[in-house]
């Protein structure tokens, strides 16, 4: 419900200590598109259901409309225009030609078959396919979506071109990424999230002169991208103590054998416990003594209810908005204390979706080693330009990042007012 608050209020203080005027801190408070539409299906059983469907469009001052749909029973207006908000921001900050922008559809996506899924899927595109496009606004998987949908979506997107007779103007492979890789999809795309945030963890350490085997990390959220950064932590030689998912959460102060689990959550999405583990609730996990927690789940789950109780010193947020304003505040008032904001940390998911866009524009496709190369690059450069304003502003990791975010988007807007 306090998203979108939270993602005004987090501009407005990278706004005020640039000192923007109200005229141009509102012109990024408020976004250019808000779509709201009801989609029908007809289920299996014969009988039609209604979903509401939305897609949010922040801005498209760098470049087209960017960002993820979900399929989710908490979505709603007040989410998705945060969530385009932050893209819009993570977006400046990754130095990639992009805007901002989200969709989701109000559905719990287990409670249907993938037939239902598909027809959800195409419907949602054909009430928002006026308003996206290759160079219009390009969406992407988010949570409960995958390639598959966005496979269907795609092909829905083709139809509504070919019905219209603009097939030979747009580039339907190129209005959405995350696709499987045999349309069109980008390599390292699956793990990109997950590795983008390992990156950044690598270039934090090396800032803190830190050893890695000395980092104990918990993680909050074992879905794709949880489980990639947690793979690539433990394949680094961090020490994974904790991982959750829907269903709770397993602990090991020895360190959990994530290679184990991850091929083990591949399979069933369980933990299989042995006698080296120990059960503990997600609100166990988020308290635990670590050095690093990663909240890799929804919005919202460290509020000024909970942060008093997490005793890590370093939150690396995995998720979208995990972290609430005031939490953060609270958080920070202990020495020594950081938050590596979400518009840095996950950034590696939007970016090697840049590279799908600008591979599927150009038909040349590249090897995932090639992809990884290229992410780690613009990762290091993201970390770097973010660091230094925070230095030299002796400021908070994410009112730094705000601050470069606002800067790429005020000399952007400048020029073409």
């Amino acid at each position: 419900m306090y998203a979108f608050i939270n993602a005004q209020q987090q501009i407005q203080k990278a706004g005020e200590t640039l000192g923007l005027s109200r005229e141009v801190l509102k012109k990024f408070q408020r976004l250019d598109r808000i779509i709201k539409k009801k989609i029908i299906v007809k289920l299996d059983n014969g009988k039609k259901e209604q979903f509401i469907a939305y897609r949010c469009q922040h801005s498209n001052l760098l470049g087209p409309y960017k960002g993820g749909i979900r399929f989710h029973p908490n979505v709603d207006e007040d989410e998705v225009k945060a969530l385009a908000t932050w893209m819009t921001i993570k977006t400046a900050v990754a130095g990639i030609p992009y805007g901002g922008a989200k969709g989701g559809v109000s559905i719990d996506p287990q409670k249907y078959s993938n037939q239902e899924l598909k027809k959800v899927s195409q419907a949602y595109v054909e009430k928002m396919a006026s308003f996206i496009g290759p160079w219009q606004d390009i969406p992407a998987p988010d949570v409960n979506t995958n390639g598959q949908i966005m496979a269907w979506m795609t092909a829905a997107y083709r139809k509504y071109l070919q019905k219209n007779n603009l097939a030979g103007l747009q580039n339907a492979q190129a209005c959405f990424t995350g696709k499987p890789i045999i349309l069109g999809g980008s390599q390292g795309r699956e793990e990109a999230t997950g590795l983008g945030g390992f990156y950044i963890l690598e270039e934090l350490m090396n800032k803190l002169k830190r050893k890695t085997r000395d980092i104990t990390i918990a993680i909050q959220g074992f879905g794709n991208v949880g489980s990639w950064f947690a793979k690539f932590a433990y394949d680094a030689g961090y020490k994974v103590v904790a991982v959750s998912n829907s269903r709770g959460a397993i602990f090991a102060k020895k360190g959990l054998n994530i290679k184990k689990i991850f091929a083990q959550s591949q399979k069933d999405n369980k933990f299989h416990i042995d006698k080296n583990v120990q059960q503990i609730s997600n609100e166990e996990l988020l308290e635990l003594k670590v050095d690093v927690l990663i909240p890799a789940a929804l919005e919202g789950v460290l509020t000024k209810n909970n942060i008093k109780k997490v005793k890590a010193d370093i939150i690396l947020e995995m998720a979208n908005g995990p972290v609430t304003v005031e939490a953060e505040e609270l958080f920070l008032t202990k020495k020594n204390r950081m938050i590596i904001p979400d518009v840095l940390a996950n950034s590696g998911g939007v970016i090697t979706s840049y590279f799908e866009w600008v591979q599927n524009l150009s038909a040349n496709y590249w090897i995932k080693e090639e992809v990884f190369e290229k992410l780690h690059q613009k990762m290091r450069i993201a970390f770097n330009d973010v660091w230094e304003e925070m230095i030299t502003r002796k400021t908070s990791f994410r009112i730094a990042a705000y601050i470069l975010a606002l800067k790429r988007l005020i000399e952007a807007y400048l020029l073409e007012k």
